[in-house]
């Protein structure tokens, strides 16, 4: 467990469980802790009949910048993708209860390619959007190389993963990453607000129409299992040397 992700329920919103993003000195990087959290979140949620919808949200001006680097690397330099950022993608792609997120100012790699899995997402006009993975050298995740190019087309999608083309909230919304873009002040309270409208709807009837509109979730773990491996690879290369020791000396 740690106070970086706080897990929490509001009376006014009955039957939406809040994953909230809480490192904002950090700018929200993500470390393995923090994974294990989350991903113990998504897992209770499921098993719990009172939760019926999930909300991920981020800081002001914040979702998150990202994995913690250092906390990555001592894991990652010694066998590839750690075993936490894994399993939390798959808690992610096998999540029962819809899943709800809002974005107000950066969100980097994964705090970008987290959102292909949610239902809905609520972005601020100033949030960025960016996945620098072949600028370090690596290959994208998450299954994003599977399902960015089926929500934005082929050249957006290669745009953001591998040409690492920041994408404003507005660019987000025009590709199909984000439901909507609002002031940033309206974001939470409008990503709760759709998060109850779900909470709210006939749950077998919902969990049914979203397994139809997601399809099959086999696909997406294959994917995000095959990236892993690319990307474990990846790390051990010169050339990830190279760009990460150039990354840590700006």
């Amino acid at each position: 467990m740690t106070d970086h992700i706080i897990v929490e329920r509001s009376a006014d919103h009955p039957g939406v469980q809040i994953i909230r993003f809480n490192r904002p000195d950090k700018k929200n990087a993500i470390t393995r802790a923090m994974y294990v959290t989350m991903t113990d979140a998504l897992t209770a949620a499921d098993a719990d009949p009172d939760i019926r919808a999930i909300a991920f949200l981020g800081t002001e001006g914040c979702f998150s910048a990202g994995n913690d680097l250092g906390d990555f690397l001592a894991a990652a330099m010694g066998g590839g993708m750690p075993g936490e950022v894994i399993g939390f993608l798959h808690a992610l792609v096998r999540a029962r209860k819809p899943l709800v997120s809002g974005v107000d100012g950066l969100a980097i790699g994964i705090g970008t390619t987290m959102h292909l899995h949610c239902d809905l997402t609520i972005a601020s006009a100033r949030s960025q959007f960016r996945t620098p993975f072949v600028d370090l050298a690596l290959v994208p995740e998450a299954a994003s190389s599977l399902i960015a190019p089926r929500v934005m087309g082929h050249q957006r999608a290669l745009a953001m993963l591998a040409a690492g083309e920041p994408f404003s909230g507005e660019e987000a919304r025009e590709a199909g990453l984000v439901w909507k873009v609002l002031e940033p002040q309206a974001v939470e309270s409008a990503t709760l607000a759709a998060a109850s409208k779900l909470a709210a709807k006939p749950p077998e009837a919902l969990r049914i129409s979203r397994d139809l509109i997601r399809g099959d979730r086999e696909e997406i773990i294959a994917r995000i299992d095959e990236e892993a491996r690319h990307f474990a690879a990846r790390l051990q290369s010169a050339e990830a040397r190279a760009a990460f020791e150039a990354f840590m000396r700006r």
